[in-house]
């Protein structure tokens, strides 16, 4: 029998339980965490040999969306899990990056961290709680690591904040903030919300820590009990003496060289000069101590980080002479091509984004088959990242985890000021192409997009701006950055982008590479951020003020009716007859919903108008004593047949043909004639009467009644072929997921 020992932690009102010692017994470590039905099962596990060649540490995350968890079955042909979705890619980020900072530095072992999803219950969702079992798994491990961490959610329901919040609660909550941390400090933080103001957001990030201080000392608790001796592993460590030499010959150099304002490809240009000049300067010393040249390379970064810093932190002076919270040149522009529904143009110093918006139907709406809740995306953000942005040379493949995260993040910025779907039925897509870059890309794209969707004739509630924070510290000493390059994400300790409305926030996104931040760091980033804000979002509003009032003439332009739920078969007609046919001659595109809301689209002209006119005619219930212009669909010897309405024809006996007496129905009318007929009596069986002598003789309903001659045969009524049972309607009718 195998043995298992669990561990309770408390999360808000909640309990983690986390046990081990049952499943995959070979894994460095593994831990099964469950929260209500959500289970998963985090293995860690390390390689036995360091990685060589390398310089960086072999990290690598896999998060795996399990569809029996849910109790369904995949609907791709081979019905089988494929490659990862998008939530499955975002969510191997997310524990990635809270664990990232806390393994020893110079370790080149390769450390896997798979998240398996057992489980998934209603009201808990899985991310969360993979990344207390990640820790929790790398705690208990062999593998070395300098936690453990523990992770929650954060929500903000009616002015309260919840810790823990269930899915339930997340459909009314106007932020969901995602926060890991250790013991003393916040790690990383991830956060979606509707311009919710700096103070909440900074009291939601102090409950956060506050919260997770039980599921740390479970996991500490494990350890102890539980836990493997931690494995000996080989560090990368600089040969002595060569650091010291490389800073004698450069330091002076790179102080020179960082005093002088240059582009990023000349300062690129510039240190990789230098850098060959201290090679070539220590060419005998490498011959005669071994140095290789990716050492020395490795000895020259670590002096240029150095010197960096230390001109942030002495002097507040960055790499390209601004101060702490200046930000680089803004330019916005808009309406750039003219084919896209929408573009936006933004630049900021060398970073530069052109978003470009297209608007759909709502069939054209993502389906999304993971666990997480959501089933649709009615708003969808693409980023691309070419290689001629930093001007370097690679292969184009499928987007990257890194592009995919970040298009996320400008997704997540944008839908709070989004109009509701009833108001604005389009599927909206914005994709940001990346021009150039020298500094988060990611928050130039958040500001592209709201240029193009205003460009778009979108009804947006604000325009979003977007900016990167960034922090250099020393431990005792710290100065926050506003507006970060390139060079200061590399070399600095933070990495924190704030994305909001004049209002409030809408996003956030912290990655740090030190072990946490303080409340104080928070709360000056937030401010310094908000201020920056205000600033790009003038810079915006000066471009273009406001949505345009009327959408692109490229774009389709969309009408909405409702119709008889029991008459959706009726317009989609037998195997799509109908609907194929309305498409086809007026040039539109329809989707019906199952509530009989009917949308209706047409890229240019009156196409839209006409079948909208003609689907509403076609749901109309024929009124005794109405007046119809029909047309006449059929003759018999005792009268004619005339559609009055689309798929609705009635019976004109051939005593109501004519004011005067006739012997032949076609010595009045025939096939394919127009005439005013009025209706003269409704039959319980569905038959239609109809009388065209009434309209001649300017009878009303009492007068046609008196005067008409009941008849044998059938009297006309909703044409036979067109009645569909319920469970037989099929066109383009289409059943939307919420």
């Amino acid at each position: 029998m195998l043995e298992e020992k669990s561990f309770t932690a408390q999360l808000g009102k909640d309990q983690v339980i986390l046990s081990s010692g049952k499943l995959a017994r070979l894994a460095g470590g593994a831990v099964v965490a469950r929260q209500g039905e959500t289970v998963v099962l985090a293995t860690a596990t390390m390689s036995r040999k360091p990685r060589e060649g390398i310089d960086f540490f072999p990290l690598t995350v896999d998060f795996q969306e399990r569809l029996y968890a849910a109790g369904r079955i995949p609907g791709s042909f081979f019905r089988r899990e494929g490659r990862p979705s998008e939530k499955a890619i975002l969510t191997s980020r997310l524990i990635d990056r809270p664990i990232r900072p806390l393994f020893p530095k110079g370790m080149r072992n390769e450390v896997q961290i798979i998240v398996t999803v057992l489980s998934q219950g209603d009201e808990y969702q899985p991310d969360m709680l993979s990344i207390i079992a990640s820790s929790a798994a790398l705690t208990i491990s062999d593998v070395p690591f300098e936690g453990p961490i523990g992770a929650v959610r954060i929500g903000y329901v009616d002015g309260e904040l919840i810790v823990n919040p269930t899915i339930e609660q997340l459909e009314k909550s106007d932020l969901d903030l995602r926060v890991a941390g250790s013991e003393e400090a916040i790690i990383m933080v991830e956060a979606g919300a509707n311009e919710v103001s700096e103070s909440v957001m900074v009291d939601a990030l102090e409950l956060a820590h506050q919260s997770i201080q039980d599921v740390i000392r479970v996991q500490k608790e494990m350890r102890e009990a539980i836990g493997k001796p931690k494995r000996d592993y080989i560090v990368s460590e600089m040969p002595e003496g060569l650091a010291e030499r490389v800073r004698e010959l450069a330091e002076g150099k790179l102080e020179q060289l960082l005093a002088t304002t240059l582009l990023k490809g000349e300062r690129i240009e510039a240190l990789d000069a230098l850098e060959e000049e201290v090679t070539a300067a220590l060419k005998e010393e490498m011959e005669a101590n071994d140095w290789t040249e990716k050492q020395v390379g490795e000895a020259f970064h670590e002096v240029l980080k150095a010197v960096v810093r230390r001109r942030i932190l002495d002097e507040g002076i960055r790499p390209d002479g601004r101060d702490p919270v200046t930000i680089r040149p803004l330019e916005a522009e808009v309406n750039l091509v003219p084919r896209p529904h929408g573009s936006g143009l933004f630049t900021r110093g060398e970073t530069q984004v052109l978003s470009l918006a297209t608007l759909g139907m709502p069939n054209e709406e993502q389906m999304l088959d993971d666990l997480f809740p959501e089933e649709t995306k009615r708003y969808i953000h693409h980023y691309n990242f070419p290689p001629f942005s930093t001007g370097e040379v690679w292969p184009i493949r499928s987007p990257k985890r890194r592009e995919i995260g970040h298009g996320a993040l400008a997704e997540r910025a944008l839908i709070p000021v989004l109009p509701k779907e009833e108001d604005f039925p389009y599927t909206i897509r914005v994709v940001s192409e990346v021009m150039s870059s020298n500094g988060s890309t990611s928050m130039a794209s958040v500001c592209g997009s709201s240029l193009a969707l205003m460009d778009a004739g979108v009804p947006i509630s604000a325009p979003v701006g977007g900016i990167a924070m960034g922090l250099v510290t020393d431990g005792e000493r710290y100065r926050v950055l506003t507006d970060i390059q390139g060079m200061e994400d590399h070399l600095g300790d933070m990495d924190f982008k704030v994305a909001g409305t004049r209002k409030g926030i809408t996003a956030l996104q912290m990655d740090i590479k030190i072990k946490g931040v303080t409340r104080q760091i928070l709360a000056e980033a937030l401010e310094q951020a908000r201020v920056a804000r205000m600033q790009i979002i003038d810079v915006i509003t000066a471009a273009i003020p406001a949505p345009r009032e009327h959408l692109s003439r490229y774009a389709p332009k969309m009408l909405i009716t409702h119709i008889d739920p029991e008459k959706i078969g009726l317009l989609i007609g037998p195997g799509g007859k109908h609907i194929r046919a309305l498409q086809a001659e007026y040039g539109v595109k329809i989707d019906i919903e199952e509530d009989g809301t009917v949308y209706i689209a047409a890229p240019e002209g009156d196409g839209a108008e006409r079948a909208m006119a003609y689907i509403e005619s076609m749901m109309e219930v024929p009124v005794e004593g109405k007046i119809y212009r029909g047309r006449v669909v059929r003759l018999t010897d005792f009268g004619a047949f005339v559609e009055i309405l689309p798929g609705t024809d009635g019976m004109v006996h051939i005593s109501q043909l004519s004011d005067k007496r006739i012997d032949k129905v076609s010595d009045v009318v025939n096939v394919g004639d127009e005439i005013l007929v009025m209706v003269t009596d409704m039959g319980e069986d569905g038959r239609i009467r109809l009388s065209r002598r009434a309209v001649l003789e300017g009878w009303d309903l009492a007068e046609a009644k008196s005067n008409d001659r009941p008849t044998g045969g059938r009297s006309g009524g909703r044409r036979s072929n067109d009645r569909r049972s319920h469970d037989r309607r099929g066109g383009d009718r289409r059943s939307r997921r919420r």
